[in-house]
């Protein structure tokens, strides 16, 4: 999978190439790659649109939030990449009521949305507990790209993925414009934590560490395959530790934070890489390979997040996750119940 080992290096900026500057996306890109990130205000926000801003496959950096954008924008416009920076807030209510012309202008021309808005968890509550307020969120959000960019590729970081991503769904249904390759979750949190913690267990390098995992992207529905860790032979203790551990890694920095935030300055660089991937792909390169939470036909969940091959169009192919082994199974037919009802709980919000 396409993880760079170099990825954090080729995030800082350098002299532009005419490679580089001759860059030729897809047939629904333009030849320059707008990033549009809403929610860029908060905790993952800021740190991701900084990233964002860093790379050199972004030319314009989309700010969107409720309040704080242009100030944002202004202050990463200062750093010297090639992105161009803007700052956009919702417009001001009218009447005749009309289109959020802030959001519109956030998202028009939009090649990727990338969509960690919504509210942090904090110590004792589940992903599951953001529910309410983020769904609706979400659901506005998604309102919003079908209007003014319906063939970007959508990445929703907002919790619950599992839920969330399937409002999406409904959304873009309802307005005639869902595109299966064009909506993803983002879970490669879950990716880079088995990195660090398997690398850490084994003594080896992280960089040169990659762990699939599937499934969904809350508690036991997240399932890191360690049996397919090449050269890797774990004890039990080890197994089970190192599941447990990936599964709520989040819960992990939520207690350390004491109550000031959640996963945001980790779950802002999977959001950077997930990105940055995606834009790889629409612009030609070959072989980008991630995992994501996608509709699939792998099992019988109609989302499902492993390895995904993306493409010009987005993504290009939900590919099999591999043999399970016997510990591993028993997770899966856990993880199964729980993922298929948060699936569910995300369609009949939108269509009550």
């Amino acid at each position: 999978m396409m993880f760079a080992t170099s990825a954090l290096r080729s995030a800082l900026p350098r002299a532009s190439s005419a490679a580089a500057a001759a860059r030729s996306f897809g047939s629904t890109s333009p030849s320059s790659a707008k990033v549009a990130v809403l929610g860029a205000t908060g905790g993952i926000g800021q740190p991701l649109s900084l990233l964002c801003k860093l790379s050199e496959e972004v030319d314009v950096l989309s700010c969107y939030d409720v309040v704080g954008t242009p100030g944002v924008a202004a202050d990463l416009s200062h750093i010297p990449t090639r992105a161009t920076t803007t700052g956009s807030l919702p417009s001001q209510g009218v009447w005749p009521p009309r289109s959020n012309e802030g959001l519109g202008e956030a998202l028009t021309g939009a090649d990727v949305v990338v969509i960690p808005a919504g509210v942090p968890r904090k110590p004792g509550m589940t992903r599951d507990d953001l529910f309410n307020t983020n769904a609706s969120i979400v659901k506005t959000l998604v309102e919003g790209c079908a209007e003014f960019c319906p063939e970007a590729v959508l990445a929703v970081i907002s919790n619950p993925v599992n839920s969330t991503v399937p409002i999406a769904a409904e959304v873009l249904k309802k307005a005639g414009v869902y595109d299966p390759k064009k909506l993803c979750g983002v879970t490669t949190l879950d990716v880079i934590r088995a990195n660090a913690f398997v690398s850490a267990n084994r003594g080896t390098d992280p960089t040169e560490t990659n762990v699939t995992v599937i499934g969904g992207h809350a508690g036991i529905t997240i399932l890191p395959l360690l049996s397919q860790v090449p050269g890797a032979n774990f004890t039990q203790e080890d197994l089970d530790a190192l599941t447990h551990r990936v599964q709520f890694g989040g819960d992990e920095v939520v207690k350390a934070k004491a109550g000031a935030g959640s996963a945001t300055l980790s779950m802002a660089y999977a959001g950077y890489l997930f990105t940055e991937n995606v834009l790889k792909a629409l612009r030609g390169e070959e072989g980008v390979i991630q995992c994501a939470f996608v509709e699939s036909e792998l099992t019988e969940a109609s989302f499902f997040a492993s390895p995904v091959k993306f493409g010009k169009g987005g993504v290009e192919e939900v590919l099999p996750f591999g043999e399970l082994s016997e510990y591993e199974r028993g997770w899966y037919e856990k993880m199964m119940p729980d993922l298929k009802k948060q699936i569910q709980k995300g369609i009949d919000f939108v269509n009550q």
